[in-house]
């Protein structure tokens, strides 16, 4: 809300952190940054967004910077009706933004578990590798720019990071972030492959010696060993140890989708990305890579619809665009192929792939053959290497395998499908081919074990034993009422749990397992019980009912008529005109 565009980014990674830190409670599911954000700044109903997501509750808020303070307000929404069920605002200085994410966090996780259920939260579930606001302003605009998936911004997005651990050498996910953007840079050909690599591998292994346990780190680690090494076994593990530190990192189930797909696996590819799209529901980059694996299966018409999905979310796509073109081409539709490269005019090569059109579904190709100029090595630093795929269908077979060879030498990102790859189909009978995959599916140990699913088990573990149960559940009651906290609207599980020497997270575990309850049910029904008396009393008549709400503890109208009616069947009302004597 501060109208200036630097500010943006700041408090785009203000929300991804508060997001990051309330994946670490087990039990909660969170949606993942990618889909939350495609409703910011926009009006659209709380009903509406959790029917997109999946989801019972909607966090929204704002962020102003001004001046050198910050204030953030947040609110808590169920999306079947939508009730608030808690605001609050904060207002600090803006060198307070670190202690701040971890309070926010905290409060809304604590607000989770009063109004919906039992969860295990930590004393501090927010942690950021650096306590410098310059250097974390650095490293989330560099996130930006990473996050366009365009080739160029990793560029910008590296110069970011680099200054960034110039202010602080010590921050440890700016490593990890400067060693995936020169993994990916390499991996497809825009930088030298050896260079790329070296830099990618030297400051992974920095960041991991400042943060060895990183889920960001072994993502990193996952990424240089798949994109850059093509060992895939290394690079699943190093998956699986992301997804054990942060269970709801969708992008790491979609690495693994990937790695299942060069590996000629698609149905676990399938699984992952299905798991993916669980955790982030509007995410183009998984839509794509569903695209993809139907690409890859060669059930075209299905990878369409799952790449008309990634546009729908994000028309200006590039991946998206390209692999539907591919579909086209092998769907053997001329009108449908012209009409799309009539409407696509950021096709990359649409000169070509006209002509690939007609050599791939035996068309006549004339003269327009003797007329395409190649450029294999410009071709290699797009997504789909064209000119490549031309020299293929066009019959040049020996100068195909020839490049082929080179490339794959290199292991460059193009050609990571390569053994499903429809396009290289002409050359799967030629012995030099047959050799190659071989040797390469070889070296990089083709999985063959089962895959070892990362699930997050429920809490089943009691935190009381019969004895504790027993003593704890007669101490809350006798004291409930016998000192009347309810009557305090601003009542919290840990004031509770403090008052009866109960550590929240064992309070919160006592009233879900013993009494079927969460906090706000538990206390109130004292609450209401209490109003229940007063509101008959005639020495309260004069009072109003919402008067007598607020001394009852309740601590809004809203809160006190919803719960009302939800366990009376009645207005407030309409209960004392029918129990009035």
């Amino acid at each position: 809300m501060s109208n200036d565009i630097d500010n943006d980014y700041f408090c785009d990674g203000i929300t991804e952190e508060i997001i990051n830190a309330l994946t670490t409670v087990k039990g909660l599911k969170v949606i993942a940054r990618t889909s939350s954000f495609a409703f910011k700044h926009k009006n659209i109903d709380v009903r509406h967004i959790g029917n997109q997501l999946g989801v019972s509750t909607v966090l929204e808020g704002s962020i102003r910077v001004f001046n050198k303070r910050i204030r953030i307000n947040v609110q808590l929404i169920r999306t079947n009706d939508g009730f608030q069920v808690w605001s609050q605002n904060f207002d600090r200085k803006l060198e307070d933004i670190f202690e701040l994410q971890d309070e926010i966090s905290l409060i809304i996780a604590e607000q989770i578990r009063e109004n919906f259920g039992h969860l295990d939260i930590s004393k501090h579930i927010s942690i950021i590798g650096t306590k410098n606001i310059n250097a974390y302003k650095l490293y989330l605009k560099g996130r930006t720019y990473q996050l366009n998936w365009d080739l160029e911004d990793y560029f910008k997005a590296i110069d970011c990071y680099k200054q960034s651990i110039e202010i602080d050498a010590d921050f440890y996910d700016a490593y990890f972030a400067l060693s995936r953007s020169y993994g990916i840079l390499a991996s497809w050909g825009v930088l030298d492959k050896n260079k790329g690599v070296a830099n990618a591998n030297s400051y992974l292994n920095q960041g991991l010696q400042i943060k060895s346990t990183s889920y960001l780190g072994y993502f990193a680690k996952s990424s240089l060993s798949f994109w850059n090494e093509w060992n895939y076994n290394k690079g699943i593990a190093s998956l699986n140890k992301a997804l054990y530190q942060n269970p709801s990192y969708a992008i790491a189930y979609e690495g693994i989708a990937e790695i299942y797909m060069a590996t000629n696996q698609l149905d676990r590819a399938l699984l992952n990305i299905d798991k993916a799209i669980e955790i982030s529901p509007l995410s183009p980059n998984h839509y794509f890579t569903k695209g993809n694996i139907y690409f890859l299966k060669r059930e075209y018409h299905k990878a369409i619809d799952n790449l008309d999905e990634c546009l729908r979310i994000d028309p200006n796509f590039t991946l998206a665009i390209e692999t539907k073109l591919a579909c086209f081409i092998f769907l053997k539709d001329t009108t449908k192929f012209n009409d799309y490269i009539a409407s696509m005019p950021q096709l990359i090569s649409p000169k070509i792939c006209e002509v690939l059109f007609r050599l791939i579904n035996k068309k006549q190709v004339n003269k327009a053959i003797d007329s395409v100029a190649i450029n294999i090595e410009e071709s290699f630093k797009s997504i789909y290497p064209w000119h490549f795929y031309f020299l293929i269908h066009s019959g040049q077979i020996d100068r195909a395998l020839q490049v082929f060879e080179e490339k794959i030498k290199l292991k460059i990102g193009q050609l990571i499908n390569f053994q499903l790859d429809p396009f290289l189909d002409p050359l799967r009978k030629h012995k030099r081919f047959v050799l190659i995959e071989k040797e390469i599916i070889l070296s990089g140990s083709l999985l063959i074990e089962k895959e070892k699913t990362i699930t997050v088990q429920k809490e089943t573990s009691h935190l009381l034993n019969e004895a504790e149960i027993k003593k704890y559940k007669l101490v809350l009651d006798s004291f409930v009422k016998d000192n009347e906290p309810f009557l305090n609207a601003n009542l919290s599980l840990k004031e509770l749990g403090n008052s009866i020497k109960l550590h929240p997270n064992k309070l919160s575990w006592l009233l879900n397992a013993e009494y079927d309850k969460n906090f706000n049910d538990y206390i109130n029904q004292y609450r209401l019980d209490y109003f229940k008396r007063i509101a008959l009393d005639k020495r309260f008549k004069n009072i109003t009912l919402l008067g007598l709400a607020y001394d009852s503890g309740f601590n809004s109208k809203s809160v006190f008529n919803t719960y009302f009616k939800k366990i009376e069947g009645l207005t407030p009302s309409q209960w004392v005109k029918t129990n009035s004597n």
